[in-house]
């Protein structure tokens, strides 16, 4: 019955995550028993003679200078020319090949006694079907095997154009040392070469290192053909009969199958975690991360964050990365770039079951794992696969549950702007999103927090984080205890003089220059988007309508909303955003200032100031 078929389903992905795990160990295992006889063998004695080597070179330097000081030096007397040949003896005694013998007679280690790298046949005491050192070839992993076998061919030979690259850079640096030392006028120039002869060491080992992985991935990939090719035009054998198999299992036998798969899983991924150097840098032997992590939590989730904003960050074929749709809350998108473009596949759910269009997973983090392990195409017709895990800018993200919102502070153009505490108990400013704005705005509403990432000046308003993880978005910046720059002026006219008048003007002075450096046109410069901090300084604030442009030039093709009074005539006629329109706006903003706080053209509606600044 339907019963039936769901065990034999959950059976089936087990059985292939099991043998996939194993073949992924048996590689591993090959390439870490190269690496550790490749270290003992060749890296390390390298190592030893590159650093004995350019010892012995600096003694090889010092000797000439002393050399050649000694011929220098002035013979007026005969005690000095006893001296002058006491030096003279000591110099010509020196032995660069000899001088650190005694010093590693002293220090020199015992050797260390290669370990053995097996199978940990432990693992195979309840699974027949297993074996030691050999991979797995059947029905469930006979179409990743291939997938593996094209990565580690493609690492193979990556590695060995490197090499390539690198063994000629050797050649051509021992030769130009070799003609710069013919070169030499006198002993102590010897010194000069020191630095090139340091880069030929560290050369030589970059190729170790790279013969290393290329021993490796040649292992691999000999392991990967052989089963290949031994089953070329063969169909798959299957793992499980279900029909010899038809008894019912208990739940018991249940809870120790989960307990045997979780042994062989954690211990594979022990190996698999390794350090880099000892398994290749191959992503394919790179896991993302723990499938017991919520959503939240997982490194390839950016919660939601704009469609652009996601594109930007797929830069290389089968780079990915999962978000919740900006149109539909709670609805969830994977971003992948295949094939020159940015893909976008909305994560089906139904009957309590996360997928694309092929097996069903009870959460998300499950579903991304299957397709990122078995390398399984998220759909027949798009033939993405998914490569390579973009992770999130951990920097700049903040829990919901990091945040606690206190009093209401006013309200923004997307929402309400609270005061509130980090877990630190730093305080806070908090601008929330509404959650019924349609998408275009929620996507401007986070643009202010792109473009202050990038952002670090006294006298621009400091962004701490984001929270997208669910709805509603928060932006959290840094909390500006003296308010908005125009209410303050209103509030203090009797009490501020000129001087701090002049210091508020530099302030803003200081932070559009700097915003013009990076080529932000901010647009919407005012003493209402201004605020006073601490000390009465002043920061630049509110970039909800900013633009960043290479060419420092932005055009609009109509705002719902243009603050007239304070908009250059270009951009208001023309929709043309500079610089030169920012400073149009500081103008406004240095009036409102010396004013303290008085509208721009009293006594004129929008429509009239703009008639009389046209007419000049």
């Amino acid at each position: 019955g339907k019963e039936t078929e769901k065990a034999k389903d959950r059976c089936e992905k087990a059985t292939m995550k099991l043998h996939m795990l194993h073949n992924q160990y048996v590689l591993a295992l090959k390439g870490a028993q190269l690496h550790q006889h490749q270290y003992y063998d060749t890296t390390l004695p390298l190592l030893l003679d590159s650093l004995q080597k350019m010892q012995e070179e600096m003694i090889k330097a010092l000797k000439g200078i002393l050399d050649e000081y000694s011929e220098i030096t002035s013979l007026v007397t005969e005690e000095i020319v006893n001296v002058h040949k006491e030096i003279q003896t000591s110099v010509e005694q020196i032995d660069p090949n000899s001088e650190y013998n005694d010093f590693i007679d002293t220090h020199r280690s015992s050797e260390v006694v290669e370990q053995e790298i097996e199978f940990d046949t432990s693992l195979l005491e309840e699974n027949e079907n297993l074996q030691a050192n050999e991979i797995m070839w059947n029905n469930l992993t006979a179409e990743s095997l291939q997938v593996m076998l094209k990565t580690v061919i493609e690492e193979l030979m990556q590695t060995q154009q490197t090499l390539l690259s690198k063994e000629e850079l050797v050649l051509e640096l021992e030769k130009k040392i070799e003609e710069s030392s013919k070169t030499c006028e006198k002993k102590s120039d010897i010194v000069l070469l020191l630095s090139q002869k340091q880069a030929l060491e560290e050369l030589k080992q970059t190729v170790q290192q790279l013969r290393c992985s290329e021993a490796k991935f040649a292992a691999q990939k000999e392991l990967l053909e052989q089963k290949v090719q031994e089953n070329d035009g063969k169909e798959p054998p299957p793992v499980v009969n279900y029909e010899e198999d038809a008894r019912s299992v208990t739940s018991m036998d249940k809870k120790d199958k989960v307990s045997r798969f979780d042994t062989i899983r954690h211990s594979i991924a022990g190996i698999i975690r390794s350090p880099k150097s000892m398994l290749g840098s191959s992503s394919f032997f790179d896991v993302i991360s723990t499938t017991e992590k919520p959503l939240a939590e997982q490194d390839w989730y950016h919660g939601a964050i704009p469609r652009i904003e996601a594109q930007e960050l797929l830069k290389q074929q089968g780079d990915f990365l999962v978000r919740e749709s900006h149109g539909k809350p709670g609805e969830y998108v994977l971003s992948v770039f295949s094939d020159g473009q940015r893909r976008h596949f909305i994560i089906q759910y139904a009957d309590n079951q996360y997928r694309f269009e092929g097996t069903g997973f009870p959460t998300i983090p499950q579903l991304i794992e299957h397709h990122y392990t078995t390398k399984q195409v998220i759909t027949k017709k798009s033939g993405v696969v998914l490569l390579n895990p973009v992770v999130k800018d951990k920097k700049w993200v903040l829990n919901h549950e990091d945040v606690t919102l206190g009093e209401l502070l006013g309200k923004g153009n997307f929402g309400e702007v609270y005061k509130g505490t980090l877990k630190d108990k730093t305080p806070v400013a908090v601008k929330t999103c509404k959650e019924d704005l349609p998408q275009e705005l929620k996507i401007k509403f986070l643009s202010e927090a792109r473009i202050l990432k990038q952002y670090d000046h006294p006298n621009i308003v400091k962004l701490i984080g984001v929270c997208t993880q669910r709805q509603p978005i928060y932006i959290v910046m840094e909390l500006v205890p003296g308010g908005d720059f125009l209410s303050f002026l209103r509030k203090k006219k009797d009490e501020l003089k000129t001087k701090q008048l002049v210091k508020f003007s530099l302030d803003a002075a200081s932070g559009m220059a700097y915003l013009e450096s990076k080529n932000c046109i901010h647009r919407d410069l005012a003493a209402r988007n201004c605020l006073v901090g601490e000390s009465n300084i002043l920061k630049i604030s509110d970039f909800g309508m900013s633009r960043q442009e290479d060419d420092g030039v932005y055009s609009s093709s109509g705002l719902k909303q243009i603050p007239i009074k304070w908009t250059a005539p270009e951009a208001l006629n023309y929709g043309r955003y500079t610089s030169e329109s920012d400073v149009w706006s500081f103008g406004i903003l240095l009036w409102e200032t010396f004013s303290l706080g008085v509208c721009p053209y009293p006594g004129m509606t929008n429509q009239q100031a703009r008639e009389q600044v046209e007419k000049g």
